[in-house]
């Protein structure tokens, strides 16, 4: 069962009883009506809405499929058993599509206590996609005529229609149809057969007294040259529900959250409202100086500092005689602001301080089911691989979690709408220069929706840019609305019109680029492209392409004869479109590496590609920043079990491009630039270096250095890119070699190690053949004679130790013999089942030892995933002999 965001479990909180003696007690709180729901086909209990929801008459609940909400109507389907294995192999597109032609009925019952006459009731929908009938004790209380659009928000007062006891709400769900402004995946993967209809975000139910609260909000100032100072500016919208005039004491707290230190903040404030008028109370520093702060604690990403939170309880009396509403969020301190570079792009600064972004596209999975623990992984894996960011092309989250794992966690969001709207083959319906929001009601659900989702999400320091367009931009007169109500309720982050290059007539050009690649280019495309995709300005997404999963889980997904040779039955699990292929990357893997003999040369092969191609990828945005402000790559993780665009599977299980990613953003690294071809040192945190000492070794593929060089050198400042000259005296090369560099701090510690499978024969671009989505090659590097290296056996050593939730382990992996032991791979498996376990989080992976060499590399699992199974270890690579240890 998905556990319901933070913020919103804080308002799930039932007060019996007054704080005043002598007061009737009441009901106050507000919970989340979650858990048991009936689903059911309306085309099996018809579409009688006043029966099916009468406390009255019998419904037989036995027909219907129980489910919890938020859940669409496939996930719940898939999870009664109806469809089983439904990513295996073809099996998505057996589920026919005409059972999701008709509206779906979801079904539940609650209960409410006696209330006092002034008591309010609320009934909250975060979303509902598509279109829906409401109805509660058998009367309609919201029409799908007007209750249309995947991310609106909405609230009905109920307190005529609820009754004491037990209560029947049942919402008839409508599908999205052609020109709706639904759900979707783009490319990425196929739409899933039911279009991910259903409530898909949480359901509440609020009791209130005669004053209710709603849209807390905290903006900050900070001095952001000292960092010594902030000021703090609150919101709350108070609203009278009764038919009389209220005077309504409002009390205000903030408190550390996350941090100890900071005194905590009290404030009062007392207004006099009218019958059913609803008011946005300020708290401002001029009027409370409590509310200027000395050395605040900041938030930051979690490679700069600490995301600290701060905590705002805001809570309303209704007179002086009892408690009516509270509600609460965490918020941060902290200031983003952009920035136009000298080339034209637009940059980031975080509290102050450029930072290059450094992220991936974010999707959820496609029946938009994740729970608490998935999430969790995918965002402690961008931790873990030193990303700063992810980007949500779409507005996703079946709740407010993933969110707020990003606020504590210190990652930022790119949040907007997704280009699905902008495409008449997405929409299935017209588009124009701008999107296929075109006619009134498609603009009115828009205007509505953004501004729905900008005070759903707003209170979240994560959230560094709202992103209103994608591969187009809005209208004028759409992006008008947007830009009104972002003045209204947000002025505390950058937004952006459009993630492609576009200029509005009311916001100017978006200083955003757009322009490839999303198929395989080589490692040295990142240095050398000065016109599409290569490390300059903001890259809004791109990839090399590919990103093939390991074997354990291709064989999640594909059936065991259709394994190898590579056929149909891959190909479907490619992206859609132009991507539903791996042409470019097939023949780069011939060219470079040689013809796959068979299903393991192709996959170390595959793995080869995709280390190398991230890795370069990173560095070079890295090199060039901040020429280079911003790199997303498309994508971070996977919406199904698929072969394209993700750093980690469907399953969590890292992919090689996930080790390439994770090398590159090391907090002090050492590179080979492509395009100097020579070596560069990068510092990416805020702190200086002490003195370095550099490596540099060229190793042949018989395991024998022909050269060598070591290098002192100077600190390196916060965000420093150096560039060494220690290649240029070389001038002849094996056709295929090693480059080994690695890094040592003041106190000979090792604190970058990195190798490079380099060629005599460069990589050529044809750029004069360069599309929107690849330039091709017109030579190849020739790597080839890496197939022929020989096989060595390693001896592999392992200590186990258990800390708290996880289990961790020391891996000590030792070559002995006299030749290279390319790309070694190390896996934790159930040493019953012999399954991968995932998610996994290793230091170091796909890593090269040289003859005699000697690595210990650390790694670690959650406990609870080896289903209480001992583990053990699995040692492969691409000339590895396998090994398993205890």
């Amino acid at each position: 069962m998905k556990v319901i965001s933070f913020a919103k479990c804080l308002l799930a909180v039932v007060a019996l009883g007054s704080i005043f003696s002598g007061v009737r007690a009441q009901i106050i709180g507000n919970r989340p009506l979650q858990t048991p729901w009936y689903v059911q086909s309306s085309a099996v209990v018809g579409n009688d809405g006043a029966r099916i929801s009468s406390p009255n008459n019998h419904v037989n609940l036995r027909q219907w499929y129980v489910t919890t909400v938020p859940h669409t109507v496939l996930a719940t389907l898939v999870d009664d058993g109806v469809y089983r294995h439904i990513f295996w192999g073809r099996n998505l597109a057996k589920i026919p599509d005409s059972l999701f032609q008709v509206p779906w009925w979801y079904r539940t019952s609650f209960q409410v206590p006696a209330l006092s006459p002034q008591q309010a009731v609320q009934l909250i929908f975060e979303g509902i996609n598509y279109r829906a009938n409401i109805w509660l004790n058998g009367q309609l209380i919201a029409s799908a005529d007007t209750l249309k659009g995947s991310f609106r928000t909405w609230t009905f007062d109920v307190r005529a229609s609820v009754r004491p006891g037990k209560n029947i709400l049942a919402v008839q769900v409508f599908p999205p149809g052609a020109g709706d402004l639904a759900i979707g995946f783009v490319d990425w993967n196929p739409e899933p057969p039911d279009h991910n209809m259903g409530i898909w975000r949480p359901v509440w139910l609020k009791i209130t007294g005669p004053i209710r609260l709603s849209q807390p909000f905290v903006s900050s100032w900070i001095d952001t040259v000292s960092w010594d100072e902030a000021q703090l500016t609150a919101s709350v919208q108070v609203t009278n529900t009764s038919h009389e005039p209220q005077q309504a004491r409002i009390q205000l707290s903030i408190f550390p959250f996350n941090f100890t230190g900071g005194k905590p903040i009290h404030l009062v404030k007392t207004i006099s409202l009218a019958p059913y008028q609803s008011q946005e109370l300020e708290f401002t520093p001029e009027a409370f100086p409590a509310l200027r702060i000395k050395h605040p604690h900041l938030w930051w990403t979690h490679d700069w500092g600490k995301p600290n939170l701060y905590l705002l309880k805001c809570k309303a009396e209704a007179g002086t005689s009892y408690w009516s509403d509270s509600v609460q969020i965490r918020f941060g301190i902290r200031s983003v602001t952009d920035y136009i570079t000298v080339q034209g792009f637009r940059g980031y600064r975080l509290n102050g301080k450029p930072i290059l972004i450094k992220g991936g596209g974010w999707t959820d999975p496609m029946l938009l089911n994740a729970d608490s623990d998935y999430e969790r992984a995918e965002i402690d894996y961008a931790v873990h691989l030193g990303l700063n960011a992810i980007r949500m092309e779409g507005f996703w989250g079946h709740d407010q979690h993933i969110y707020d794992l990003c606020d504590e966690k210190g990652i930022l969001i790119m949040a907007g709408f997704s280009c699905q709207w902008e495409w008449k083959n997405l929409m299935h319906s017209p588009d124009d220069q701008y999107s296929a929001i075109i006619t009134p009601e498609q603009n009115q659900i828009a205007a509505a929706s953004w501004r729905d989702q900008v005070l759903w999400l707003r209170h979240h320091p994560s959230i560094f840019l709202w992103l209103y367009g994608s591969d187009k931009w809005p209208r004028p007169s759409l992006e008008q609305q947007y830009l009104d109500i972002l003045h209204r309720f947000d002025t505390t982050r950058p937004y952006v019109q459009s993630a492609a290059e576009h200029t509005s007539v009311l916001t100017g050009p978006s200083c955003m680029k757009m322009r490839g690649p999303y198929d395989y280019v080589p490692p040295d495309y990142w240095y050398v492209d000065s016109t599409h995709g290569g490390a300059f300005g903001f890259n809004t997404e791109t990839s090399p392409g590919p990103e093939i999963p390991m074997l354990s889980s291709l064989k999640k997904m594909i059936p065991a004869d259709s394994l190898w040779p590579i056929g149909t039955a891959w190909l479907y699990h490619s992206a859609r479109g132009q991507f539903y292929n791996l042409t470019y990357f097939d023949r780069a893997m011939e060219q470079r590496l040689g013809s796959p003999m068979n299903l393991r040369d192709y996959l170390r092969k595959a793995h080869f590609l995709g280390y190398e191609g991230e890795r370069a990828m990173f560095e070079a945005f890295e090199v060039n920043r901040f020429r280079a402000t911003g790199i997303i790559q498309w994508m971070y993780n996977a919406a199904w079990p698929k072969l394209w665009w993700q750093l980690f599977d469907y399953y969590l299980m890292p992919t090689s491009a996930f080790y390439g990613v994770k090398k590159a953003c090391e907090p002090v690294h050492i590179a080979y630039n492509y395009g100097r071809k020579d070596v560069d040192l990068i510092n990416n945190t805020l702190r200086p270096t002490s003195p370095l000492v550099a490596d540099i070794q060229m190793v042949d593929l018989k395991g024998k250095t022909f050269y060598r060089r070591t290098v002192s050198l100077k600190p390196l400042s916060p965000q420093e890119n150096r560039h060494l000259q220690v290649l240029d005296t070389i001038s002849h090369t094996p056709q295929t070699y090693l480059l080994v560099l690695s890094v040592y701090n003041a106190q000979h510690e090792e604190i970058s190690h990195n190798v490079y499978a380099l060629s005599a024969t460069p990589d050529l671009l044809d750029e004069a053949k360069s599309t929107w989505y690849v330039t091709p090659q017109s030579q190849y590097a020739n790597l080839k004679a890496l197939q022929d290296l020989p096989w060595v056996s390693l001896k592999v050593r392992s200590i186990w130790e258990r800390r708290g939730n996880t289990t961790h382990v020391f891996v000590q992996v030792d070559n002995p013999t006299s030749q290279i032991a390319f790309m070694t791979y190390i896996d934790i498996q159930n040493a019953t089942t012999h399954e991968s376990i995932a998610p996994v989080f290793w230091k170091d992976n796909d890593i090269t030892l040289l003859p005699g060499e000697k690595r210990i590399i650390e790694g670690w699992i959650y406990t609870k995933d080896l289903r209480g199974a001992k583990p053990e270890i699995a040692v492969s690579g691409w000339n590895v002999r396998d090994v398993m240890t205890p």
